[in-house]
């Protein structure tokens, strides 16, 4: 199917009115013409994920959209959906987008992803107050700059696998911050600035060029770090590198990938494990693997593939999702956990926890 049709919709929907419609899933579908969806104006939620689009000029009348996902299309331009006010989460990764600017009418976003495309540079931010996920994985981007200055919600940033050279003072506003993912670029140092993202819990910073301890110093003002990973950059040879970490950071769970146990000593002398963190923890995915669904994050993982940061250190947001659900939260959620890369700890791991800890005792 090349072309869709109102028919075919229609059809497809039991209904003959396209104003009862106000969500379709219309992905693996082949389509490269969706121009008959101008007559479903009360549209909310739309899938557009894995097919052949080259414009999104037939949306222009969709303005009640809220949800929005045209990953692996053939996009080169977001042309069309500047005036999709409503949006609060926009998902076009793997297409060939060369820009960003047509997302700056879209105040309302929340999430927005546009991982493994031609960007590069971030621009069209500025009135995004609420937007609280930004994800920009596998880009051609060499830096940051100031577009991330008036963000003051956002809270999950990823730009892993890009050429980023240095962080600087482009995160200093984003205080909020919690989850900020940058393996697999250049970066050598970690900037004094990021004293001010106080909130931090997840950094990845796996596969980089830092070499010395003195290019870590802004860790020390990060107390509530809870995850980091080192891994692939030339300071994680070193023997202490972890005594260092440990020492420096008391709240830390997981460091490169691998819980952090805590100990104590008895009244004998015997050393006792009395913590392993290694529930709820993520770790790094394995190519292929079966991507876990993620309820909370609006866009199915499952289905368009968000995750591509293949040295990632995982982040924890199951708690958050569990504790959600219970409440009975099937909104859209005002933080959207970024869902690239995170897999549950290996079984294997976790039973070898418990058995160290039984041999302790």
């Amino acid at each position: 199917m090349a072309r869709l049709t109102k028919e075919h919709v229609l059809k497809d929907e039991n209904t003959h009115d396209p104003a009862t419609i106000t969500s379709l899933s219309l992905s693996h579908k082949a389509l490269s013409d969706v121009s008959c969806l101008a007559e479903f104006e009360n549209l909310e939620r739309l899938d557009l994920a894995f097919n052949n689009l080259t414009s999104l000029q037939g949306l222009k009348s969709c303005v009640n959209l809220k949800w929005l996902s045209v990953v692996q299309n053939k996009l080169q331009t977001l042309e069309g959906i500047e005036g999709l006010t409503k949006l609060t989460v926009l998902n076009a990764g793997k297409n060939k987008l060369r820009s960003m600017e047509e997302v700056k009418p879209l105040v309302n976003l929340r999430a927005l992803i546009l991982n493994d495309n031609e960007i590069v540079s971030i621009r069209g931010l500025d009135d995004m107050k609420d937007l609280n996920t930004l994800v920009l994985s596998r880009n051609p981007m060499t830096e940051i700059g100031n577009s991330l200055v008036k963000l003051k919600s956002i809270t999950k940033f990823s730009a892993s696998n890009c050429q980023i050279q240095a962080i600087e003072s482009s995160l200093k506003c984003c205080v909020e911050l919690k989850e900020l993912r940058l393996s697999h670029n250049d970066i050598k140092s970690l900037p004094s600035e990021l004293s001010c993202n106080k909130k931090l819990q997840n950094l990845d910073l796996g596969n980089n060029l830092i070499s010395q301890w003195s290019e870590l110093k802004a860790l020390d003002s990060l107390v509530h770090l809870k995850n980091l990973n080192l891994q692939g950059n030339p300071i994680a040879e070193k023997d202490k590198l972890a005594k260092k970490v440990k020492r420096l950071l008391p709240n830390l769970h997981i460091f490169n990938a691998r819980p952090i146990d805590k100990s104590i000593k008895n009244k004998e002398g015997d050393i006792v494990n009395i913590a392993s963190y290694s529930s709820d923890i993520h770790m790094e995915e394995k190519t292929g693997q079966k991507r876990k669904k993620n309820p909370e994050f609006l866009v199915s993982v499952e289905k368009q593939d968000v995750n591509h940061d293949n040295n990632a250190t995982a982040f924890d947001t199951e708690k958050e999702l569990k504790r959600k659900k219970k409440k009975g939260n099937d909104k859209l959620s005002t933080e959207v956990p970024i869902a690239e890369d995170d897999v549950v700890v290996e079984k294997e791991e976790k039973t070898e926890g418990r058995t160290k800890r039984k041999e302790n005792k």
